[in-house]
């Protein structure tokens, strides 16, 4: 296997030459625990889901949902999809403009607008951990479309999230992305989602 370090120098293999040696949980167990892990979130959310389809829909219009390409696993496109939070129109429209904001503002704090990612994490598209996946203009700008983190789905959260400055750019936490890749492990996985957990109520809910 190629030094996953290699990917730290100028000279970088592309991941068609680096394949890790994937454990028992990443091979077997990853996928059924992203899989009855989503189907319970899901279920369990959906009046929240609900409730904030609909603040969306009578604060910014119609289009509730957004859908943005990002780089996936083996360097694939997909259409990631989120509960708008934003309007189209940046105009200020006096109450109008103010309750967009507000509620903006409020979804974004609490990551109410990631929500839908669980459907594609379903779909497969993601896992629940592993590095977040970057817009594919950002990924090409930074040169990661031929990185070895995408040897692995992206992430509804992952290391990068939990043990990096909020605003570190992908190009930035590369390296704690792969550090992740390298040994994925269930304890691993579990540490992150629940430290990404306690980011949420301690953080957004300061």
């Amino acid at each position: 296997m190629v030094a996953l370090d290699a990917y730290r120098t100028d000279e970088r293999p592309s991941t068609r030459t680096v394949v890790p040696a994937a454990g028992l949980y990443e091979r077997f167990a990853k996928r059924a625990f992203d899989i009855v892990v989503s189907l319970v979130v899901l279920a369990l959310v959906a009046p929240v889901a609900a409730s904030v389809a609909l603040v969306v829909r009578l604060t910014m219009g119609s289009k509730v949902l957004v859908f943005q390409e990002r780089v996936g696993r083996g360097a694939h496109t997909f259409r990631l999809v989120k509960f708008r939070s934003t309007r189209d129109d940046q105009r200020p429209r006096d109450d109008v403009d103010r309750r967009h904001a507000s509620a903006g503002r409020f979804i974004r704090r609490w990551s109410l607008d990631e929500l839908p990612q669980f459907l594609n994490v379903l779909r497969g598209d993601m896992s629940l951990v592993g590095p977040r996946p970057e817009p594919v203009e950002l990924a090409t700008r930074c040169g990661l479309l031929d990185h070895p983190r995408h040897l692995v789905r992206p992430g509804l959260t992952g290391p990068s999230q939990v043990s990096t400055p909020r605003g570190t750019s992908p190009c930035e936490s590369a390296g704690t992305d792969l550090d992740y890749v390298r040994d994925i492990t269930f304890v691993g996985d579990l540490r992150i989602l629940l430290r990404a957990c306690r980011s949420i109520v301690e953080v957004r809910g300061s």
